[in-house]
């Protein structure tokens, strides 16, 4: 199996920073696209950025300019690197990730537990 771990959410005031660390683990061949998605109370689970293996990112357009996303193969690490917090970022925090197992098996999404941010103003 994979196992994503989350680690580095918390409390902060507005303007402020967080950086979120999220391990893959387990039986892993290849890991693909790895990416951070946020739920707010009563909304949906979002985007928030992207990156694939070789580097290439996307983000929401809420977060450009203030968050980073990037990665550690050789750790089957991502990071998001978020800065000048506001309260609407406030969200429980989610990685995901496409990962195939094995050489020949077409990768699959995992999710991570999630890791809270609380944002105050």
């Amino acid at each position: 199996q994979v196992q994503l771990v989350e680690s580095g959410g918390g409390l902060v005031q507005a303007g402020g920073s967080l950086r979120l660390s999220c391990a893959a683990s387990g039986t892993i061949f290849r890991i693909n696209a790895m990416g951070w998605y946020r739920q707010a109370p009563g909304k949906q689970r979002e985007l928030v950025a992207r990156i694939t293996s070789g580097g290439n990112t996307d983000y929401a357009d809420s977060v450009k300019g203030r968050f980073t996303i990037s990665r550690d193969n050789a750790k089957n690490t991502v990071y998001l690197q978020m800065n000048s917090l506001k309260p609407e970022d406030t969200a429980v925090y989610y990685c995901n990730a496409d990962v195939s197992r094995y050489i020949l098996e077409r990768p699959s999404t995992y999710w991570g537990q999630g890791t809270q941010v609380t944002v105050s103003s």
